[in-house]
Formats: structure tokens, sequence, C-alpha cells
């Protein structure tokens, strides 16, 4: 059954990048970010129920606090750019360089954290980047810097960048937080960022005046989230992390497939290659650790 937790994890997560799109056709994604956090701030501590981790949040001391919000607030801005991303662009362009922030930890953590990397893992990272290279066409990189209508590259890159540093804090000062109970404190901080981020832009009116049917296709974005976590977990708990790890990686097979359905979006040649290529070289990174 772990096979298929894993399987239904990566469907999932998948899925949550085609709702969140149907979601902020008109609503701001700011907004949109602020109300489909209530939802996940609900699962992840449903989470923290099921595995009866809530007793150790009378032990967290000082740092550990202070690393689990940093660790929220870098989450909050992935989440923040990531979605204005998807807003302004296609999503199988946004998702693989989202998807790079596997690179850019291993990155980080050489530089900060003087991490080790062995050549096959190395070898995994050139495979990745090389397959994100070709996802991006040559125009999308001129718009960026003439017209700036390619700022949702712009976005995606600090979508990644802020998810690599979340891991990084992560490490440093969160180790000895149980992952879920750790996970649900941070989406605690996106909240309180995400919704201070609203009140600051002056934004708070147009929660009240959000399409019902992007409202709902927000809150189902968020349920998916919620959900691909909860399976995730099961997967985990049931099955080896080395093979469990690199089925949900292939999330982003699984966004480009609905996007061709549901926006019409293909891919090139050039990126159909580029694709296969991240997708081979996230997995040897799962399967390598």
């Amino acid at each position: 059954m772990w096979l298929l937790y894993a399987v239904a994890s990566a469907f999932f997560a998948g899925l949550t990048s085609i709702l969140a799109k149907c979601g902020i056709r008109k609503t701001d994604s700011t907004v949109a970010t602020a109300v489909r956090t209530v939802v996940i701030l609900i699962f992840s501590w449903l989470i923290v129920a099921i595995v009866g981790s809530a007793g150790q949040l009378a032990s967290l001391d000082g740092r550990t606090v202070l690393f689990l919000i940093l660790s929220g607030a870098a989450t909050g801005a992935s989440w923040l750019c990531y979605f204005r991303a998807l807003q302004l662009g296609d999503i199988n362009k946004v998702v693989p360089i989202d998807k790079s922030s596997t690179v850019l930890t291993i990155l980080l953590a050489l530089i900060f954290l003087q991490e080790g990397i062995r050549v096959s893992k190395a070898l995994a990272v050139v495979v990745i980047a090389a397959g994100i290279f070709l996802m991006i066409e040559k125009k999308d990189v001129q718009n960026t810097g003439k017209t700036g209508r390619g700022s949702w590259m712009l976005y995606a890159v600090g979508s990644a960048f802020f998810a690599s540093l979340t891991a990084i804090l992560g490490k440093i000062g969160i180790s000895g937080v149980e992952s879920n109970l750790g996970t649900a404190i941070r989406t605690g901080v996106v909240l309180i960022m995400a919704w201070v981020m609203v009140f600051v832009s002056g934004k708070q009116r147009e929660v009240k005046q959000i399409d019902r049917q992007e409202l709902v296709f927000i809150c189902l974005s968020g349920l998916a989230t919620g959900a691909s976590w909860l399976l995730y977990y099961r997967a985990l708990q049931e099955g080896p992390a080395s093979v469990v790890a690199p089925i949900d990686k292939l999330s982003v097979l699984v966004t480009v497939a609905f996007s061709y359905v549901v926006f019409g979006e293909k891919l090139s040649k050039k990126a159909m290659t580029g694709l296969a290529l991240l997708t081979a070289g996230t997995v040897a990174m799962a399967v390598l650790g």
C-alpha cells in the first residue's frame, strides 16, 4: 500500500499547482495564498494530532523557536513568489524552475554548512540544471530583461531560492524537532506572514470579493497540499524513503500533464528533453540521498 500512497502523494502535489492556477485568474495571488494557507494549517495540525507530537511544544528552546520562525518566513516568501509566478506565467515553465530548489539547497549547503558532495550527486545536479536550462525559452529571458513581461521567471527563481533557504535553516536549527510539528509551526508563521502582506498591501477588501468559483479552487488547492502531505507521511511510515522520495518528486510530470489538459500548455521538443533530464536528475538525486 505504501507505493500507492507515494503515487497518490505525487498526484495531489502536482494537482496543487493546477488548482491554484484556476483560483488566481482574477484573484490576487497574495490574497489567494493567505486564504489557502488557512486550509493547509488545519491539515498540518491534523498530521501533528495523528503522529502525537504536539507534546513537544513545551520542550522547544529559544534557538529552535527562532529557526522555526525564520524557516517559516522563508517558506512564506517561497509560497508568495511561487503563486505570483503561477499567476503571471505558464505552469509547465514555473514548476521546473521551482523544482531547482534541490540544486540551490546543495549549493547553499556547500557554502554555509561546508557539506561535501559526491561525484554521483554532482552529476545529478548538472543533469537537473541542464534540464531546467532547456525548459526556459530564450524569449522568456529577453522579455524579463526588456519588457518585464517575463517577470514570472524572477518570482519562480525567488520561490526556488527561498525554498532552498527553508531547508538550510531547518538543517541548522530544527533538526531536533519532529518534522510534522515543525511543519505545522512553520505553516502558522506563513499564515501570519501572508495575512500581514495582505493588509500591508491594502488588499484585505479583496478577500470578500473573491469569485466563488475561484475560492473553491483556492481551497481545493490547499486541500490537495494537505492530502499530499498526509499521503507522503503515510508512505514514508510504511515504505523505504529511498523509493518514496523519488516518486514524490515526479509530481512535476503530473503538473505538466494537467497543464496540457486544462490550459492547453504544450512543451516544445527542446522543453520535453529538458523535462526528461529534470526528471532523471531529480530521481537520481533522491535515490542518492
